[in-house]
């Protein structure tokens, strides 16, 4: 079999600016459901295993993304028949095809084999519609399942600290999905149906690291899932906190899919088409399902209230999840198709961090006050708590802080006698356990980078880390940003180079702006996720050799909100 799909980085900034041109000129139609229209067609165990997986020791049926390597001509007419209705971009069959959902068929071994095939099946499907319609432009999505685990969520209800996934395990299966989407020809990447952005953070790492590796700039498309009238998704982020924790990866597009109808829908892409500065989608399900399983909107009424999103604007991509059909495709297509799409709108350059809630800092926000209670030298009694495996009522102490007004909770483990990677570990999933702690962002400190590394594995939302410097040079200070990045984080950056801390006006901001520059320039850092320290430390010291530095600190911070745009200090 053929494994490699050589892309051309020319050849994808084709794929993407005609896709872009399309999404400027009108209302975009993605596909609708493919799990459903599998199950529509009642196939036997036979039907999964066909050939390939004749002596299978376990049952297969179910395993739709099997039916890609075992029964391909089921997908071949799925996708066939939402082309013919109008769709511009259709979905692999590879919602579960990682390691990680395949464990439950004990079919790992085809998970390369799911994706290629699965993108090339799409593939060949649209280059044999371009026959007949040559000038179409027609665009395959490689899908990203959220998987059957989650990262956020301990599903033992007696261990709230425990995870049947960690997000390297999460990673490395994305990452080789990602690479057999883009080797079987993919046009875009997306992450759907997100019920835990801890997993759809650790699918944008994955994405990011392959894409870099090959040097390309695929598209990439993030869905979450609002799982019910609470507003939020599974793991309990607001569609506000959902976009801010995401937002680092650039998606070419962001919307929300699966789980509630349309109907139910409306309220939370309204919320997400007003914040987000790219294109917006939605594939609803066809309503909720009754209670024999089956999805009750029809597509006339399905296609009258997305029509409506897309006369409020609202809307860029639209297309459906469970439930739907080609038929409704079709009627969606038939009513939006004469109306202009959303304007992705100017959205003002400020920090935007998130727990389950977010927090915008801006001229509004003013001081940002930051809990340091949670701080095992910030605190004699969460000392005592840690350093005695009291984990739990330490709970209460980040609680405190949080119900006093702090609006950042800054979780430092740096204790000799601390395993300090383990308990950073154990510590923030316990918080993310605790929805009244958790609504906040997480400031994760430490001297150490693995435990800083460690703690931007356990946080859902948007966190800082406290912090990197220049101290052990340029190289390492970039590969830590870059890392940073791709994690989601904003960072403290102190003022501390290979020749020490900065104890001087001209040493703070000649420390500053270099940072600043390697960053924005160099690392592609956002400026406003970056937060300085000009040292502030001796301030309070005493000695004759610090009498100016309250002076030249106050100078530093005039210094860098005029000349280093957007950074905070």
């Amino acid at each position: 079999m053929n494994r490699s799909r050589h892309y051309s980085k020319e050849e994808v900034s084709d794929n993407r600016s005609t896709l872009k041109r399309l999404l400027n000129d009108r209302i975009v139609l993605l596909d609708g459901a493919t799990g459903t229209m599998i199950q529509a067609l009642n196939l036997d165990e036979q039907d999964f295993r066909g050939d390939i997986l004749k002596n299978h020791t376990c049952d297969v049926k179910g395993n739709l993304d099997i039916l890609n390597i075992t029964n391909p001509g089921v997908i071949r007419d799925i996708h066939r028949a939402y082309l013919k209705s109008g769709a511009d971009i259709i979905e692999t069959n590879t919602f579960n095809s990682t390691t990680i959902s395949q464990a439950d068929y004990f079919t790992e071994e085809f998970v390369y084999e799911l994706n290629f095939e699965g993108a090339k099946l799409a593939s060949q499907v649209i280059e044999d519609e371009k026959k007949q319609q040559p000038d179409r432009a027609m665009f395959v999505a490689g899908v990203l399942g959220p998987t059957n685990r989650t990262t956020s969520i301990s599903p033992d209800v007696n261990d709230p600290g425990f995870r049947n996934i960690g997000f390297d395990e999460l990673a490395a299966a994305y990452a080789q999905s990602t690479g057999a989407l883009i080797d079987g020809g993919v046009d875009l990447l997306m992450v759907e149906t997100v019920f835990d952005t801890l997993n759809a953070k650790a699918a944008i790492f994955a994405v990011k690291e392959v894409l870099s590796e090959r040097g390309l700039d695929i598209p990439l498309m993030i869905s979450g899932t609002i799982t019910d009238a609470s507003g939020r998704t599974l793991s309990g982020q607001t569609p506000e906190a959902f976009w801010y924790s995401i937002a680092h990866a650039h998606p070419f597009i962001v919307g929300f899919n699966c789980a509630l109808g349309a109907a139910d829908l409306r309220p939370h892409i309204q919320a997400l088409s007003r914040i987000a500065d790219t294109y917006i989608s939605i594939h609803p399900n066809a309503g909720l399902p009754n209670a024999f399983g089956e999805y009750e909107d029809q597509p006339h009424y399905m296609a009258d209230l997305i029509g409506e999103f897309a006369e409020s604007g609202l809307v860029n991509i639209v297309g459906g999840c469970c439930g739907t059909t080609p038929e409704h495709v079709y009627a969606i297509r038939k009513r939006v198709g004469s109306i202009r799409p959303r304007q992705v709108p100017s959205i003002e350059t400020c920090c935007t961090l998130s727990g389950m809630e977010p927090l915008i800092i801006n001229d509004v926000t003013g001081f940002v006050n930051i809990g340091e209670r949670t701080n095992v030298a910030g605190s004699a009694r969460f000392n005592k708590l840690i350093v005695q495996g009291d984990l739990e009522t330490a709970l209460d102490v980040a609680r405190q802080q949080v119900d006093n007004g702090a609006q950042i909770i800054d979780v430092n483990m740096d204790e000799a006698m601390l395993d300090s990677v383990a308990v950073m570990d154990r510590f923030l999933k316990l918080v993310a356990s605790e929805p009244d702690i958790s609504r906040v962002p997480v400031m994760i400190d430490s001297s150490k980078w693995e435990v800083i590394e460690a703690g931007l594995k356990c946080v859902q939302g948007k966190s800082v880390v406290n912090s990197i410097s220049l101290k052990e040079g340029e190289p390492l200070f970039k590969e830590q940003a870059k890392k940073i990045q791709y994690y989601g984080a904003a960072a403290i950056v102190m003022a501390f180079d290979e020749i020490g801390q900065a104890d001087s006006y001209d040493r703070m901001v000649s420390i500053c702006h270099r940072s600043y520059k390697i960053l924005t320039e160099e690392v592609g850092f956002s400026p406003q996720d970056i937060i300085f320290d000009p040292n502030i430390f001796p301030v309070a010291t005493g000695l004759e050799e610090h009498r100016n530095f309250s002076v030249d600190y106050i100078k530093a911070v005039r210094y860098i909100k005029k000349e280093l745009p957007y950074a905070l200090v």
